[in-house]
């Protein structure tokens, strides 16, 4: 946090501010100190041992249950003292700036949420016990929804203006977020409907639920993180074939996701690029290493091994079942507009969407990589390549989209490729992947 620019600051201390005479300035009269002082246990608890998703820098705190716990059962005053006892919390690595500023914004979170659940009536039901559920449920949602949008509202305030992560980034990642608080907050109607019947106890017996939902995201994240190494693995396998492709996978992987963002796909599908950028070549590991590395022409057989290796992909990775949609991607990311590309000729709009895109960011890395036999494009000459091949070569839209990608977030070319000492390395002597340097085939000259 000491790093943190002024407007940072700024936004921090308007936050502690406004949540202290929030605080300050209401009544504590009728407040259930008893149960606060439960619900505080509860939520300390919870905010100890928060859940991993598969965000990066980002948590779900299971203390969302307590918190919506409180705002049925103490209103909006208690609701708001209940959050700012998030700056006492088992999770010793956050410094004390970050401790005062999750209370703070957890009790305006508490406060905002609780005003809307009176507002909707749902505080005229929460002592009875009998039609509790079918008069609060939705007020309480309500109030979920609005505790929900304020801290996702408030931590995207100080991540922007902290320039931790861009707004497109934070637009992306919400939804998996939101989707871990909405869960976790409604443990608090849990909570709140066993309360009239079994009082404190409610807050015991919804732990175990509770650890259990927590454990189940530890899982799915875990299985998630083993799919990645298990890809990952296949890349290292790929990129064996070739010392001057070692990285390749991973920055077409990134450029596809850079242009699927550009067009709006969906999160899933996103992701579901972000994997066939990956395993794009994995069908190289069914092309004999002396035809890669051949640096003379070609042979119609080594020439025609090499149009195979989109076939080869899709019968190696296509029993992975969490591939779908990337499957497409890979067995065809060497089509053409024009329809003269391979292994089935497809032009147009018969190419799968996802092979355009990984076909595009596949021929700027390309280029803009060393290779054993000519150094890196720049990135100015890589552009206009792709603009010459916009139409023929490559989908124009997906260009165009990929270019306004580039000059919003830039692109890191790989560093020059310093080849081990003392050892012999064998390296390819012709870019199966650069639109600009067609494959040399016995008896025909060149072909792309």
């Amino acid at each position: 946090m000491r790093g943190l620019p002024l407007a940072a600051w700024v936004y921090v201390c308007g936050v502690v501010v406004l949540a202290t005479g929030l605080i300050a300035t209401s009544s504590l009269q009728g407040l259930e100190w008893r149960t606060l002082a439960v619900l505080a246990v509860l939520f300390f608890i919870c905010d100890s041992a928060p859940a991993l998703l598969n965000v990066e820098r980002a948590r779900v705190s299971l203390s969302f249950a307590a918190s919506l716990a409180g705002v049925v059962l103490l209103g909006p005053v208690g609701a708001a003292l209940l959050g700012a006892t998030a700056v006492i919390t088992g999770q010793r690595l956050f410094a004390p700036v970050k401790r005062v500023f999750n209370g703070a914004q957890f009790a305006l979170c508490g406060f905002a949420a609780g005003t809307v659940f009176e507002a909707l009536g749902g505080n005229r039901y929460t002592s009875e016990k009998t039609g509790w559920v079918e008069h609060v449920i939705g007020p309480f949602l309500g109030a979920l929804a609005t505790f929900v949008f304020v801290n996702l509202a408030l931590m995207a305030g100080v991540l922007l203006l902290s320039k931790q992560a861009a707004p497109r980034e934070l637009l992306r990642e919400s939804g998996q977020l939101a989707v871990g608080c909405l869960g976790y907050g409604m443990f608090g109607l849990l909570i709140g409907g066993l309360w009239p019947r079994v009082d404190a106890f409610a807050a015991v017996l919804v732990l175990l639920p509770l650890f259990i939902a927590r454990w189940a995201f530890e899982q799915t994240r875990a299985q998630q993180q083993a799919h990645a190494a298990t890809l990952a693995s296949l890349c290292q396998a790929v990129e064996t074939k070739d010392y001057y492709t070692r990285g390749h996978s991973e920055r077409v992987s990134r450029g596809s996701v850079m242009i699927a963002q550009e067009i709006g796909m969906r999160s899933d599908r996103v992701e579901a690029i972000r994997y066939a950028g990956m395993l794009h070549d994995v069908g190289k590991l069914g092309v004999p290493t002396k035809v890669l590395q051949k640096s003379g022409s070609l042979t119609e057989e080594e020439f025609a091994a090499i149009q195979l290796h989109p076939m080869r992909g899709l019968e190696i990775v296509r029993e992975i079942g969490f591939l779908d949609e990337a499957l497409a991607g890979i067995m065809h990311h060497h089509e053409k507009m024009n329809g003269r590309g391979y292994p089935m000729g497809l032009a147009g709009d018969e190419i799968p969407e996802f092979a355009r895109v990984i076909s595009v960011a596949d021929a700027f890395d390309s280029m803009t990589s060393t290779r054993s036999y000519r150094a890196a494009r720049t990135i100015t000459e890589a552009v206009e390549e792709l603009r010459r091949g916009a139409g023929d070569h490559f989908d124009p839209d997906i260009v165009e989209a990929f270019l306004r990608a580039l000059e919003r977030d830039g692109w890191e070319p790989p560093k020059p490729v310093v080849l081990p000492e003392n050892d012999v390395v064998e390296t390819t002597q012709q870019d199966h992947d650069d639109p600009s340097a067609p494959i040399r085939v016995a008896g025909d000259g060149i072909r792309r």
